[in-house]
């Protein structure tokens, strides 16, 4: 699917976050030393089996690459998204 709003990074918020149809799709986050911990992906129910939680973890790990945080998983969805997609295993922070 191609998301009709781009993907963005709502500090006040703490997560990263897309609208559609007037619902918002997210991943929420928090900061500890050295790292960024990815609390919960949500998408609305209308919008689910779309890959949408997909290319929202993949922005906030991305996101974590780029400003070298370590990251702590707290959410079995993104979890298992990095299980297939192992490059990003490097980033987890294993204490």
């Amino acid at each position: 699917m191609t998301l009709q709003t781009p993907i963005i990074n709502n500090k006040k918020l703490s997560r990263f976050e897309t609208e559609i149809n007037g619902e918002f799709a997210y991943v929420n986050y928090s900061f500890f030393k050295n790292g960024i911990s990815l609390l919960y992906v949500f998408v609305p129910v209308s919008a689910r089996g779309q890959g949408i939680s997909s290319s929202i973890i993949k922005v906030a790990l991305e996101h974590a690459k780029e400003e070298k945080l370590k990251v702590k998983v707290y959410c079995s969805v993104i979890a298992r998204y990095i299980k297939y997609h192992p490059e990003y295993e490097a980033l987890m922070d294993r204490n």
